[in-house]
């Protein structure tokens, strides 16, 4: 099973999201992917310790802009391989733009070959809708778009909505919404008004997992670890093991 985990807007939680569900169903035993193929390259950065040392031909650049065979690399988290991403993958758009093949299956082309090696694979696609996230959608059985408290966030919804259903139309016919993730919760306001909206708005697909503010999750990645090696006891590690029981029964 093949996920892509999406966002229109950056900073709720996309990257925490895609390291938290790789690494905790590594942990429990399944054989998972991660696909990075988001420029900024930050699961890249948590999940592999010397990844100041890795070539842009050791990344997806080369599957997506060079059309070579996925570069998987084993991770220090038992059951857990990541295909790291590339600065230089924000020049993409540019690239596919004249591109005369099928430019939006690249990636589903690569992956085809060995997604029978995992359990479950998860891309972390760019906060844009771009020619990355359509390469994502298109690879992909589901999408679990990100969401946190705010006006803005909730009104990039629609246009991520917007997107799947064009995928699903044109790219993959296969595609499903795997539902909506709240993120980045607290006790205030906003927050409850955000959930109360979203919730009324795409009634029955928010997940019942809500994922709370929580600093741990930023200080296990300033150390470069998932938020299970981190502290396995913290209010992050419990939701994530919540939402890994709500999606996948685990």
């Amino acid at each position: 099973m093949i996920y892509s985990i999406a966002s229109q807007k950056g900073g709720v939680g996309k990257t925490s999201s895609s390291i938290s569900l790789s690494a905790g169903l590594a942990r429990k035993g399944k054989r998972v992917l991660l696909v990075d193929i988001d420029s900024q390259a930050n699961s890249s950065k948590v999940i592999l310790p010397d990844y100041p040392r890795i070539q842009k031909q050791q990344t997806i650049y080369a599957t997506i802009l060079e059309r070579s065979p996925l570069p998987v690399h084993h991770t220090q988290i038992p059951n857990l391989d990541i295909v790291p991403s590339h600065i230089l993958l924000s020049n993409t758009d540019v690239e596919l733009t004249t591109a005369i093949d099928h430019r939006e299956e690249r990636l589903k082309k690569e992956l085809d070959v060995i997604k029978n090696q995992y359990d479950y694979i998860f891309i972390d696609c760019p906060p844009t809708l771009s020619w990355l996230t359509i390469n994502s959608f298109t690879a992909s059985d589901k999408v679990l778009v990100v969401v946190s408290p705010g006006y803005f966030e909730l009104d990039s919804i629609v246009q991520i909505s917007k997107t799947i259903r064009e995928v699903k139309e044109f790219f993959n016919p296969h595609l499903e919404l795997a539902g909506f993730l709240f993120t980045m919760s607290d006790p205030t306001v906003n927050s409850k008004t955000s959930l109360q909206i979203l919730r009324q708005t795409y009634t029955g697909m928010v997940l019942n997992t809500i994922i709370p503010r929580n600093t741990d999750l930023r200080d296990a990645h300033f150390q470069q670890q998932d938020i299970f090696s981190f502290n396995a006891k913290s209010a992050a590690a419990q939701a994530y093991n919540k939402l890994i029981e709500e999606l996948f029964r685990i």
